[in-house]
């Protein structure tokens, strides 16, 4: 089964800065590709909304309330998304939790497309 884990969160003052770090591995799987990855967060008292994302070649896209304070990269050899926040505001406080698009084998060796989600890291600014 293919698992996301994502790591970094935790709490950090206004102004300060936070590395997110997003793995995927197939488990007792085989992934063959990862493709689209992205970013979403779900603050308190609102709805999960999408922060930014990355297709394979890196063509990023950024939610309008991020941009100019966060950069989304991935290292496609190790499967990984990275989410870089900086000049963090009270505001970016919620869950922030990885997507993956991904190509899994199936018990006879054929690739299957699904979406994947992690568990979600924990993000804290405080004033």
């Amino acid at each position: 089964q293919v698992q996301l884990v994502e790591s970094g969160g935790g709490l950090a003052q206004a102004g300060g800065s936070l590395r997110l770090s997003c793995v995927v591995s197939g488990g007792s799987g085989r992934i063959f590709s990862v493709n689209a990855m992205a970013w979403y967060r779900q603050c308190p008292g609102k709805q999960r909304e999408l922060v930014a994302s990355i297709t394979y070649r890196s063509v990023t896209t950024y939610a309008d309330f991020v941009k100019g304070r966060f950069t989304i990269s991935r290292d496609n050899a190790r499967n990984t998304v990275y989410l870089q926040m900086n000049s963090l505001r009270p505001e970016d406080t919620g869950v922030y939790s990885c997507n993956a698009n991904a190509d899994v084998s199936t018990l006879y060796g054929v690739s299957v497309r699904n979406d994947y989600w992690g568990q979600g890291t924990q993000v804290t600014v405080s004033s």
